[in-house]
This record gives C-alpha cells, sequence and structure tokens, in this order.
C-alpha cells in the first residue's frame, strides 16, 4: 500500500498536523501489514477494497461525531471533559477526514485515467 499519497499537500499543515499525519500514516501501514503476514483466518471471510473503504469512512466518521461531542461537552462547560482531550479529538477527526479525501481523490484520479484509456 503506497502511502506516499497522502503526504503530497503537507505544505500548508502545520509541524504537528504533518507529524500527526505521518505518524497515522505509519499506524495505517503497520496495521496493513499486520493484516497481510499473518495467513487469513478459517471463519472470517475475506474482505474486500469496499468493505476495507466502508470500514474506513464509517471510523473517519466516528471520530468527527466524538469530536462533535467533546466540543459540545467543552463549550456546555462539562468538566469532566478536558480542552486538550478535545483539541486531540479534533485533530484526529480532521486527519481522517484529510487521508479520506486524498483517497477519494486519487480513486478519481484511477478511474478518469482508466475511462481515458484507448481500448
Amino acid at each position: 500500500m503506497d502511502l506516499r499519497l497522502l503526504s503530497a499537500n503537507t505544505a500548508s499543515m502545520s509541524p504537528a498536523q504533518a507529524a500527526a499525519l505521518r505518524a497515522a500514516q505509519k499506524a495505517l501501514a503497520a496495521k496493513a501489514t499486520a493484516g497481510v503476514a499473518g495467513p487469513p483466518a478459517a471463519a472470517a471471510p475475506a474482505r474486500g477494497f469496499g468493505d476495507a473503504l466502508r470500514t474506513a469512512l464509517q471510523e473517519v466518521s466516528a471520530a468527527q461525531h466524538r469530536a462533535n461531542e467533546l466540543q459540545t461537552q467543552v463549550q456546555m462547560g462539562n468538566r469532566n471533559v478536558s480542552l486538550e482531550e478535545t483539541m486531540v479529538a479534533m485533530q484526529k477527526a480532521q486527519i481522517g477526514f484529510q487521508a479520506a479525501l486524498h483517497v477519494r481523490n486519487r480513486m478519481m484520479q484511477a478511474y478518469t485515467d482508466i475511462m481515458n484509456m484507448q481500448v
């Protein structure tokens, strides 16, 4: 899995955002290689690209929802929710969304390239 596409637009990010994006890329790469390294379990059905993409989008959506919930709790003055926790959740949601957007853009480019091929 080539994750270099995610680092193409890091010039517009702050150093902290770029570092967080690189850490997320490494975590995704480790997760991907861990899934490939072991033999597939007999009881687990084979997952396709569509299922993996759907799961990733659901995780991004959940992260955005959690960030919004924490932000609302901070604004309401809930002392059980820290501002730091809220900011980290917001950054995770933003990085996840940026990664999903980059994947979508690459998929659209690949689709356009295939459709423009001479047959």
